[in-house]
């Protein structure tokens, strides 16, 4: 008997949790801001996220992507890959949340570190997707003992991601 409950509670908690699971796919366009609007025009890059619902209204999951920086005047074009975890909270009687984004970028240029990530976030909340503003930054500081560098890496973004279920 005690097998029987056991089994059906797993089957009834994998259900559950199987219905909250969600894939969310999209991009965004943005202007860069601090350190990276010295050397780049605009940027633009693709988002991926498989998010749980841990709490109503709660979201927790994880997310990576790509963001592509174009180098302005005589600066080469460079790009983060972000590796991180992603909260988001919807409030209950609207359709808009808050999220944050915390983990690291990873450089794709050769010669540029990568450095922290981090992303809030502010959305509008739709049926098969979500519009969102976000300020995305990178910032990286390292200490040689007789020199100090430090960097930031930053962008206003406007993005929207699909639901894939």
């Amino acid at each position: 008997m005690k097998k029987l409950l056991l089994l059906g509670a797993f089957a009834l908690l994998g259900g559950a949790a199987q219905a909250q699971e969600g894939f969310k796919l999209g991009g965004h366009i943005g202007v860069p801001v601090s350190d990276a609007s010295d050397v780049s025009s605009f940027t633009l890059g693709v988002d991926a996220a498989y998010m749980w619902n841990i709490a109503k209204g709660f979201d927790l999951g994880v997310t990576t992507g790509y963001s592509h920086f174009f180098g302005k005047d005589h600066f080469d074009d460079f790009g983060f890959i972000p590796v991180a975890v992603s909260g988001k909270y919807k409030f209950s009687g609207a359709p808009v949340f808050v999220g944050l984004d915390l983990g690291y970028g990873i450089s794709t240029k050769n010669g540029v570190d990568g450095g922290f990530y981090a992303q809030p976030k502010f959305g509008y909340q739709m049926k098969k997707g979500e519009l969102y503003l976000g300020y995305q930054t990178i910032s990286n500081r390292r200490d040689y003992g007789w020199y100090r560098s430090s960097w930031n890496v930053g962008a206003i973004n406007l993005g929207y991601n699909f639901f894939l279920k």
